[in-house]
């Protein structure tokens, strides 16, 4: 029984319907972004290729049920593709972010620093648990965030700052 498991052509189906499962959701992780994203053409082309390459990944494990290193593999594959999409979508870095920043001593010179740094950054004024604070609000592309987080946590580190994904922004001052 074990032969057919483990001869050299039964591992290069295993190897191959893993690498078929990391490319398949790879792709619909990095579509699923894009979907959310508001970007339908690339999210068209990448549904495209992703269907088409897991009807040959399924097909592969269906055909021999029997062997269980293909179910594994695929199992494998699939956790494996989650994670690379997310990785690559990571570096890609697509998008917008705004950060929300509130101090209670140190808001104006936060602000200060990042217009010097050429982002635009909207000031208030609010009241916090403990008495007055200062909230800010700049959004960036996602490349900049980490600029921005290390500027903001410079200038104050007891800032309480947040970050999320905004949608296309219209208007407004953008760094260049």
């Amino acid at each position: 029984m074990f032969e057919g498991l483990l001869g050299s052509q039964a591992w290069l189906v295993v190897l191959g319907i893993f690498f078929l499962r990391v490319g398949d959701m790879t792709l619909d992780t990095i579509r699923l972004l894009f979907v959310v994203r508001g970007k339908k053409g690339l999210a068209w082309a990448l549904g495209f290729f992703q269907a088409l390459i897991f009807v040959i990944a399924i097909s592969s494990v269906l055909e021999n049920l029997e062997n269980p290193l293909n179910i594994l593999a695929y199992a494998a594959g699939f956790a494996t593709g989650n994670v690379v999409g997310m990785w690559i979508e990571e570096k890609l870095a697509i998008g917008y972010t705004q950060f929300t920043i509130i101090s209670s001593t140190r808001g104006a010179a936060i602000a200060e620093q990042i217009r010097a740094a050429g982002f635009a950054v909207t000031e208030l004024s609010a009241r916090g648990r403990d008495g007055t604070v200062n909230v800010l609000q700049v959004n960036v592309r996602r490349k900049e965030t980490s600029n921005l987080e290390t500027i903001v946590l410079e200038a104050d580190p007891e800032a309480f700052v947040t970050v999320e994904e905004v949608r296309p922004v219209r208007r407004g001052f953008w760094r260049a």
